[in-house]
């Protein structure tokens, strides 16, 4: 019996939202039900629905079967302690006392309930480890910030930033914007100089990405884009102005090297690879095999079994095929803009806001994304290949797409009068340049020859009908 992948062989044979996941109703084994009576075809409302091959299994009843326990249906009973805390806490006099901010504790109250529904009540997104649940609160945190956002978007700065005090009465204090591009002398001291924490999250984050893309050429463009910008935008941003050495060396061949591209010196000190894509490759190529927790012998093993549910249950490599057609090459250049407005943003509203770059909500707001995007781009990746079966966009890559755009609006809003300098001509020429080149090869890769096919075919009907 063939399968919707074997269609389609770029998509994992046990890729979450496939058949490995369900919960076949057919034992193993058994030969496939043939449809009708004796092989004749019966009209629809003679079916029986109770053939295993008419009974249709929902996705939210995908799971993960080897931790059967976890997937049993427990909503009422976490209304009822959600409903119990709840009371308790907000009748209890030893956790208000008089003088705490009962509004703080409201809001947080609020939260906690939200998220309670989203993760009883939401659909299941692709990801199944650790838990479904888990990636439905990931989808809550996305609505509520996505609100929150929307809230932002009819304020205007000044207001935003007193609020921002009602969060941290640290902030609401100006900022100096640091430069990064005082002393562009290439020496040893300088260099070290350089090297801070924020290298270390820069490594990281590509790693992310790397995961979340899964695919080499595509974090390497990325990361290139994402210099350009910074020299683009450095009129607007001080931190953006970095020497050459720091773009190029220290982001693009340390730090970027590091996190998607590190050498395999285990095997090999000339054989490289990618850390992240490597990691990648190893979740692709890993032979999966999960058995119960019951069915597990001795404590290592059980305590192994825990651990290997934080890991993926499957893994697909993702292959884009920006040159195969017009659909693919819309992708991925609309991803890549996505990306690199989801980088910038947080630039952008630290220095509106004024917020440390280590602030806790810069730092929030920079994994939640991270969360948000890996099942975001595992469903468009879907949404893009299978078709078929993927009939409409994910709820995961719409929020976060909706998020990543309602950011970009409450920048441009609050960025009226606060970066009066105008764009350097020597940018505007180079972005032009990019967009010709962005419109051009589209044309010459895929509009050009769709169009001598289209004038063939009508020439040879012409000469048919003349015949």
């Amino acid at each position: 019996m063939t399968t919707p992948n074997d269609d389609n062989p770029d998509l994992s044979p046990t890729s979450p939202g496939e058949e490995s996941d369900l919960v076949s109703p057919t034992a193993e084994g058994e030969p496939e039900p043939i449809p009708g009576l004796d092989g004749v075809p019966v009209r629809w409302y003679d079916a029986d629905r109770t053939e295993s091959y008419t009974r249709i299994t929902p996705f939210q009843e995908k799971h993960d079967t080897s931790v059967e326990f976890f997937y049993k249906p427990v909503t009422l009973s976490s209304l009822a302690v959600a409903l119990i805390l709840l009371a308790y806490v907000a009748t209890t006099q030893d956790l208000l006392e008089e003088g705490q901010d009962k509004r703080r504790m409201g809001v947080y109250a609020a939260i906690a309930a939200f998220l309670t529904f989203s993760m009883i009540q939401f659909r299941d997104g692709p990801f199944i480890r650790p838990h479904p649940a888990f990636w439905r609160i990931v989808l809550g945190v996305n609505l509520l910030y996505e609100l929150g956002l929307v809230f932002l978007l009819f304020q205007d700065l000044k207001t935003a930033r007193v609020m921002m005090t009602y969060i941290d009465p640290k902030l609401g204090v100006p900022l100096p914007e640091k430069s990064y591009a005082e002393d562009c002398r290439l020496t040893a001291r300088n260099l070290w100089n350089a090297l801070d924490i924020f290298c270390i999250a820069h490594t990281l984050g590509w790693f992310g990405k790397a995961m979340i893309l899964r695919d080499y050429w595509f974090c390497w463009i990325l990361s290139i884009a994402f210099e350009l910008a910074e020299y683009s935008l450095q009129h607007q941003l001080a931190n953006f102005a970095e020497c050459w050495w720091d773009h190029w060396v220290l982001d693009v061949l340390l730090c970027n090297w590091v996190g998607t591209y590190l050498g395999k010196h285990l095997s090999s000190l000339t054989d490289r690879n990618t850390l992240g894509m490597k990691t990648c490759q190893y979740f692709e190529v890993k032979y999966y095999e999960w058995r119960g927790f019951r069915q597990t012998p001795g404590i290592r093993p059980k305590a192994r079994r825990v651990l290997s549910q934080f890991s993926p249950h499957d893994f697909t490599a993702f292959k884009w095929g920006t040159a195969t057609d017009f659909t693919h090459f819309i992708t991925v250049v609309a991803l890549l803009a996505v990306f690199l407005a989801a980088e910038l943003n947080p630039f952008y509203i630290k220095s509106l806001l004024w917020m440390e770059p280590d602030h806790p909500i810069i730092i929030g707001r920079l994994a939640g994304v991270f969360l948000c995007a890996l099942p975001a781009v595992r469903e468009l990746y879907q949404y893009i290949n299978d078709p078929r079966r993927a009939v409409r966009m994910g709820q995961h890559v719409w929020l976060l797409l909706a998020t990543i755009v309602t950011e970009f609006l409450v920048i441009t809003k609050w960025s009226k009068g606060q970066f009066p300098e105008p764009l350097p001509v020597r940018v505007r020429w180079g972005w032009t340049i990019a967009a010709i080149l962005l419109v051009l090869y589209p044309t010459v890769q895929f509009g050009i020859p769709s169009a001598r096919r289209y004038i063939r075919k009508h020439r040879r009907k012409g000469k048919a009908k003349a015949l």
